[in-house]
Protein backbone atom coordinates (compact mmCIF):
# COMPACT_ATOMS: atom_id res chain seq x y z
CA UNK A 1 0.00 0.00 0.00
CA UNK A 2 1.76 3.44 -0.66
CA UNK A 3 -0.07 7.03 0.29
CA UNK A 4 1.46 10.85 -1.08
CA UNK A 5 4.14 12.22 1.12
CA UNK A 6 2.44 15.78 -0.29
CA UNK A 7 5.49 16.34 -1.93
CA UNK A 8 5.14 14.60 -4.78
CA UNK A 9 6.46 11.20 -3.50
CA UNK A 10 5.35 8.02 -2.65
CA UNK A 11 5.37 6.55 0.90
CA UNK A 12 5.07 2.88 1.31
CA UNK A 13 3.55 1.42 4.27
CA UNK A 14 5.71 -1.32 6.11
CA UNK A 15 5.53 -4.05 8.83
CA UNK A 16 7.12 -2.91 12.15
CA UNK A 17 9.64 -5.15 13.38
CA UNK A 18 11.11 -5.01 16.80
CA UNK A 19 14.74 -5.04 17.18
CA UNK A 20 16.03 -6.42 20.34
CA UNK A 21 19.41 -5.58 22.06
CA UNK A 22 20.38 -8.18 23.97
CA UNK A 23 23.58 -9.23 26.49
CA UNK A 24 23.96 -12.27 24.68
CA UNK A 25 22.16 -12.87 21.65
CA UNK A 26 23.55 -16.33 20.69
CA UNK A 27 21.72 -17.58 24.06
CA UNK A 28 18.67 -15.66 23.53
CA UNK A 29 18.28 -17.00 19.78
CA UNK A 30 18.20 -20.41 21.57
CA UNK A 31 15.81 -19.66 24.39
CA UNK A 32 13.37 -18.57 21.91
CA UNK A 33 13.46 -21.81 19.96
CA UNK A 34 13.03 -23.58 23.09
CA UNK A 35 10.45 -21.43 24.70
CA UNK A 36 8.07 -19.92 21.62
CA UNK A 37 9.39 -22.48 18.56
CA UNK A 38 11.42 -19.77 16.96
CA UNK A 39 13.00 -20.70 13.60
CA UNK A 40 16.51 -18.93 13.06
CA UNK A 41 16.30 -16.84 9.18
CA UNK A 42 20.09 -15.24 9.36
CA UNK A 43 22.76 -14.42 11.61
CA UNK A 44 25.63 -12.48 10.66
CA UNK A 45 29.05 -12.29 13.34
CA UNK A 46 31.77 -9.70 13.52
CA UNK A 47 35.08 -12.19 12.51
CA UNK A 48 36.63 -10.07 14.77
CA UNK A 49 35.05 -10.59 18.39
CA UNK A 50 32.26 -13.14 17.32
CA UNK A 51 29.63 -10.81 18.14
CA UNK A 52 26.22 -11.09 16.79
CA UNK A 53 25.65 -7.84 14.30
CA UNK A 54 22.39 -8.94 13.28
CA UNK A 55 20.21 -11.31 13.42
CA UNK A 56 16.70 -12.60 12.68
CA UNK A 57 14.32 -15.11 13.86
CA UNK A 58 10.62 -15.45 13.17
CA UNK A 59 7.51 -17.09 15.52
CA UNK A 60 4.46 -18.05 13.50
CA UNK A 61 4.32 -15.27 10.90
CA UNK A 62 6.65 -12.40 12.88
CA UNK A 63 9.97 -11.53 12.35
CA UNK A 64 12.35 -10.30 15.34
CA UNK A 65 15.64 -8.01 14.54
CA UNK A 66 18.24 -8.40 17.52
CA UNK A 67 21.58 -8.05 18.42
CA UNK A 68 24.46 -8.20 20.69
CA UNK A 69 24.40 -4.45 22.23
CA UNK A 70 26.14 -1.99 21.22
CA UNK A 71 26.59 0.28 24.16
CA UNK A 72 28.42 2.97 21.76
CA UNK A 73 25.78 3.42 19.84
CA UNK A 74 23.24 3.65 22.58
CA UNK A 75 21.76 -0.06 21.88
CA UNK A 76 21.63 -1.58 25.13
CA UNK A 77 19.95 -4.68 26.97
CA UNK A 78 17.29 -4.26 29.68
CA UNK A 79 19.80 -5.81 31.97
CA UNK A 80 21.84 -2.53 31.60
CA UNK A 81 19.16 -0.19 32.93
CA UNK A 82 18.33 -2.57 35.87
CA UNK A 83 15.53 -4.65 33.96
CA UNK A 84 13.28 -1.94 33.07
CA UNK A 85 12.08 -1.84 29.86
CA UNK A 86 9.27 0.41 27.98
CA UNK A 87 8.36 -2.40 25.80
CA UNK A 88 7.08 -5.71 25.41
CA UNK A 89 6.56 -7.76 23.00
CA UNK A 90 3.07 -9.99 22.95
CA UNK A 91 2.33 -13.61 21.39
CA UNK A 92 -0.90 -14.99 20.71
CA UNK A 93 -0.49 -18.41 20.40
CA UNK A 94 -3.19 -21.53 20.37
CA UNK A 95 -2.14 -22.53 23.90
CA UNK A 96 -0.95 -20.34 26.60
CA UNK A 97 -0.86 -22.81 29.11
CA UNK A 98 1.43 -24.95 27.07
CA UNK A 99 3.91 -21.45 25.75
CA UNK A 100 4.01 -20.40 29.26
CA UNK A 101 4.91 -23.63 30.52
CA UNK A 102 7.28 -24.12 28.02
CA UNK A 103 8.93 -20.67 28.28
CA UNK A 104 9.33 -21.20 32.28
CA UNK A 105 11.00 -24.48 31.05
CA UNK A 106 13.43 -23.09 29.05
CA UNK A 107 14.82 -19.87 31.87
CA UNK A 108 11.47 -17.76 31.93
CA UNK A 109 10.32 -15.87 34.89
CA UNK A 110 6.44 -15.85 35.26
CA UNK A 111 5.99 -12.35 36.35
CA UNK A 112 1.77 -13.00 35.68
CA UNK A 113 0.33 -16.76 35.47
CA UNK A 114 -1.95 -17.12 32.92
CA UNK A 115 -5.63 -16.39 33.56
CA UNK A 116 -9.10 -15.29 32.05
CA UNK A 117 -9.34 -11.94 31.67
CA UNK A 118 -12.09 -9.42 31.47
CA UNK A 119 -11.60 -9.14 27.05
CA UNK A 120 -11.85 -12.72 26.86
CA UNK A 121 -8.51 -14.29 26.73
CA UNK A 122 -6.11 -16.38 28.70
CA UNK A 123 -3.26 -14.11 29.39
CA UNK A 124 0.11 -14.07 31.17
CA UNK A 125 3.33 -12.49 31.33
CA UNK A 126 6.76 -13.82 31.45
CA UNK A 127 10.27 -12.21 31.53
CA UNK A 128 12.95 -13.93 29.35
CA UNK A 129 16.12 -14.08 30.61
CA UNK A 130 17.51 -11.19 28.48
CA UNK A 131 15.22 -8.81 30.24
CA UNK A 132 12.87 -8.61 27.43
CA UNK A 133 9.29 -8.90 28.77
CA UNK A 134 6.13 -11.40 26.94
CA UNK A 135 3.06 -11.26 27.28
CA UNK A 136 1.50 -14.49 26.43
CA UNK A 137 -2.59 -14.79 25.25
CA UNK A 138 -4.82 -17.23 23.76
CA UNK A 139 -8.75 -16.32 22.57
CA UNK A 140 -11.23 -18.10 24.57
CA UNK A 141 -14.03 -16.23 23.86
CA UNK A 142 -15.19 -13.79 21.38
CA UNK A 143 -16.61 -10.80 23.24
CA UNK A 144 -18.65 -7.26 22.03
CA UNK A 145 -17.10 -3.99 22.54
CA UNK A 146 -19.65 -3.56 25.25
CA UNK A 147 -19.32 -7.16 26.94
CA UNK A 148 -16.11 -5.99 27.50
CA UNK A 149 -16.43 -2.71 28.64
CA UNK A 150 -19.17 -4.12 31.49
CA UNK A 151 -16.78 -6.52 32.32
CA UNK A 152 -13.52 -4.05 32.59
CA UNK A 153 -16.06 -2.13 34.89
CA UNK A 154 -16.59 -5.47 36.94
CA UNK A 155 -13.16 -6.28 37.08
CA UNK A 156 -12.16 -2.47 38.15
CA UNK A 157 -14.79 -1.98 40.83
CA UNK A 158 -13.36 -5.13 42.43
CA UNK A 159 -9.72 -4.14 42.73
CA UNK A 160 -10.70 -0.87 44.12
Amino acid sequence: MAESNGQGGEIRTQSVTPHLALRNAAEAIDFYKKAFGATENSRMVNPQDGRILHAEIQIGNSRIYLADECPQFGFVSPLDTAGKTTVALHLHVEDGDATMQRAEEAGATVLMPMALMFWGDRFGKIADPFGHSWSISQKFETLTPEQMQERMAAAMAKSA
